[in-house]
């Protein structure tokens, strides 16, 4: 188990790092691992809307590029300034069922601290799959 304020509070700080000039969407992530580090992550626009990167993916590139791997995380959680709890999209979907295990917990929260959490397989059960 782990301490899903805590978690939420890491995103919520994360978010604040947002570049988000033309949306003025501010989308923060955070992953807790198993040695109690948090690595975030928030989303970063850029005028070639293309080039944008959402705040789950840029905490997971981080996470790999940090040397940890799925084995590591404990949870995730995204949080944005929504009515409901925020969902990923596609693109940050299938990242998250390619770095992190199918069991992983994400939690879904907002910035009014609104929670639900889903596993990875829950969010993408019909994800492609890298075949050994």
């Amino acid at each position: 188990m782990y301490d899903q304020n805590m978690l939420l509070d890491q995103a919520l700080i994360a978010r604040c790092n947002a570049y988000a000039p033309y949306s003025k969407f501010k989308v923060g992530a955070a992953i807790l691992l198993t040695n109690g580090k948090y690595i975030t992550g928030c989303n970063i626009e850029n005028s070639s809307y293309g080039l944008t990167n959402c705040a789950e993916r840029t905490a997971l590139f981080k996470l790999i590029s940090e040397g940890y791997t799925k084995s590591d995380v404990v949870a995730m959680c995204i949080t944005g300034d929504t009515e409901d709890v925020i969902y990923p999209c596609g693109a940050c979907l299938q990242v998250m069922s390619e770095l992190l295990r199918d069991d992983t917990p994400i939690l879904l929260t907002n910035t009014s601290r609104r929670m639900k959490e889903l596993k990875v397989s829950e969010l993408l059960p019909y994800q492609f799959e890298l075949k050994d």
